[in-house]
């Protein structure tokens, strides 16, 4: 197996990225408030670490998106965490058409104090005009689409579909602007390059799988163990031991032996894809 799990020099910076960079720091003194979505199963990991430094002084809401598919109780601590910071955060599962009620809402309750001030002065409401930025594949479209009641954006299951800067009305007083998928140029922490390419954030090519699925095992390991056993025949998982664990997962999920050895490409694409395909829920591999 090609095991480069320790190699922390990984660069995945596509051009559309450097772009999307550059339009939001040329557009953000128009922007009231900054909505940034991440995925609930990966709170800390699929957090764009310096939105901070181009959003400073705006008004910022955390959508936590695909709820449903995470560790409620450990999502429920970042959840918390993130809001000690000073955000408002929303928990949603996207698909749910309460989150544009709750956004709507949240968006109407941060510019009261704005649009108070207008008053005073005679002046009527400003139009709020909000930012939606993640990394790519955490939802962001769904989410817009959901918003204005039809689809107006591409949705996929690959990253970075989404290409260019684009705005939307959502009713007569919010405006939406949508952002591509952005992540940074290098991952420091291979712990971050592998949980994004767990939940499918990071392309596939970018990290070899067998790394990728040698990790999800071990966190199922050491967060999950039912779900080990549930989806793996695994009691327990250690990577020192992988080619016996992976002729047990074989036998496990059916997989012929060849010449007695796994098929390790096949399984590390089926673990991978269980979760790609939703299969397994109710995990969060970010802990606090």
């Amino acid at each position: 197996m090609n095991n480069r799990q320790n190699s922390t020099n990984i660069n995945w910076y596509p051009g559309h990225m450097a772009k999307t960079k550059r339009l939001i720091r040329e557009t953000i003194d128009l922007v009231d408030v900054v909505v940034h979505v991440i995925d609930a199963r990966i709170p800390k990991s699929s957090f764009i670490p310096d939105i901070n430094d181009f959003t400073v002084n705006k008004k910022k809401i955390i959508l936590m998106s695909k709820y449903d598919l995470c560790d409620k109780e450990l999502t429920g601590k970042w959840k918390k965490y993130y809001e000690n910071l000073g955000y408002e955060v929303i928990l949603s599962d996207i698909n749910n058409s309460k989150v544009k009620t709750e956004l709507i809402n949240k968006v109407n309750v941060l510019m009261k104090p704005i649009n108070e001030k207008r008053k005073g002065k005679g002046l009527l409401p400003k139009r709020a005009r909000v930012m939606i930025v993640g990394v790519s594949n955490v939802g962001k479209s769904t989410l817009i689409n959901k918003l204005v009641n039809k689809k107006v954006t591409v949705v996929g299951n690959k990253p970075g579909v989404t290409k260019s800067l684009s705005t939307i009305k959502i009713n007569d007083k919010i405006d939406l602007i949508d952002t591509p998928g952005v992540l940074w140029p290098k991952f420091q922490d291979m712990e971050t390059a592998l949980n994004l390419a767990s939940m499918t954030i990071i392309k596939e090519e970018v990290l070899p799988l067998d790394a990728v699925a040698i990790h999800i095992l071990g966190k199922l390991n050491d967060l999950y163990k039912n779900k080990l056993q549930q989806f793996f025949g695994l009691d327990s998982f250690d990577k020192e031991l992988i080619i016996e664990e992976y002729i047990k997962i074989s036998k496990f999920l059916k997989i012929p032996l060849d010449n007695g050895e796994a098929n390790y490409d096949k399984i590390n694409l089926m673990i991978i894809n269980f979760i790609k395909n939703e299969t397994i829920k109710g995990i969060t591999f970010d802990t606090l």
